[in-house]
């Protein structure tokens, strides 16, 4: 598949499993990606449904119980659903990079190796034998334990035991968020070197992700340019790459080609992989509109609306009891065509939701 410049977001839809819908299963989807955002629930849920044949949320959120998908922090200290094969791997590759560059934040917020070891005991102790616990009773947990969850020490302890590959979220209670202990919750893998770690890394990245640059997979992994570099030439013999406007593009070495017709529209979550797996946004988002998918500059994404891999609006949803509403604002009018696939990207939501959908 050769690269065009105008057609990279077209060809990040592809390769990303957003057109033509392959996948059957969550886990299948996920292990594509190599790890895909999760920090907001719901979109994460959606995120995974669009790119599978037929999906629900339910399906998503039964993945998710079943033990088939895995939601915890693997990279850039950053929720992600990854794959069970995947998280431990992952998260000894790249974790104790991201607990080195929180010790300042640790110190600020007076949180010694005593309370790391402390919380380790509290969270094996409660959790070790299957037994779930809500967000709100681990907290609950540290306090009891003699440690103060004040100023959001309870948060980094709960994130420093995930990336320590001690815990991860289970499933919902209603609508709170459980943990689990990692080795109760899925059986061991085989463990990679790192050098196998790193070649998996850019296979899945590039095959997943693809076209993309260098500096797109040092933003998405948090690796140093150094191992970066060396991540990608052990991966050499399962991708391809090609020079665009003087910038080197990878991308995997054999995918079919897409079949989706034009115009074709996709209403994603705010965080999803399409935008935010990459650094540079420019070849699917106008920096004009920048403002529009990231108010506030915050770390708060809107969600967007895609046309031919272009993102050329935002949406929002109101749920009701029986029904979505979905609003769209256009960054520049829609013809007739594009309406219609959009109305048709909204009804294909709503199928997720299993609800009916008005157009706002």
């Amino acid at each position: 598949m050769s690269i065009v410049a105008s057609k990279i977001g077209q060809q990040r839809l592809h390769y990303q499993g957003i057109t033509d819908q392959p996948f059957e299963t969550p886990g299948e989807v996920v292990a594509w990606l190599g790890a895909l955002q999760a920090q907001d629930y719901l979109g994460a849920l959606w995120s995974v449904g669009l790119r599978m044949l037929k999906a629900t949320d339910q399906m998503i959120e039964q993945a998710i119980a079943d033990k088939t998908i895995i939601r915890t922090w693997p990279m850039r200290g950053t929720l992600h659903f990854v794959a069970p094969a995947d998280v431990r791997w992952m998260q000894a590759l790249l974790t104790p990079r991201v607990i080195a560059n929180s010790a300042r934040r640790y110190a600020e917020l007076g949180l010694e190796q005593a309370d790391f070891a402390r919380s380790q005991e509290l969270f094996a102790h409660a959790l070790q034998g299957g037994k779930p616990l809500t967000r709100q009773a681990m907290l609950d947990l540290l306090e009891q334990g003699g440690i103060t969850i004040a100023g959001q020490r309870g948060y980094h302890l709960l994130g420093w035991a995930a990336q320590k590959s001690l815990i991860c979220f289970g499933p919902m209670q209603g609508k709170q968020p459980t943990f689990v202990w990692l080795d109760d919750w899925i059986p061991a893998s085989k463990p990679l070197t790192r050098e196998e770690a790193l070649a998996t890394l850019a296979q899945r990245y590039f095959t997943g992700h693809g076209p993309a640059t260098l500096q797109d997979f040092i933003w998405w992994t948090g690796l140093p340019t150094a191992d970066a570099r060396v991540s990608i030439e052990m991966a050499k013999a399962q991708l391809t790459h090609e020079v665009v406007d003087g910038q080197t593009y990878w991308l995997a070495q054999t995918i079919a080609p897409s079949r989706q017709q034009s115009p074709a529209a996709y209403l994603l979550p705010g965080f999803d992989e399409y935008l935010l797996g990459y650094t540079n946004r420019s070849a699917v988002l106008d920096p004009i509109y920048h403002p529009l998918t990231h108010p506030g500059n915050n770390g708060i994404f809107s969600s967007t609306v895609v046309i031919d891999g272009r993102v050329v609006g935002v949406w929002k949803r109101t749920l009701k009891k029986k029904s979505v509403i979905i609003k769209v604002q256009p960054f520049t009018a829609f013809t007739a065509e594009q309406d219609q696939a959009i109305a048709t990207a909204a009804q294909r939501y709503g199928e997720f939701l299993g609800l009916s959908v008005t157009l706002g």
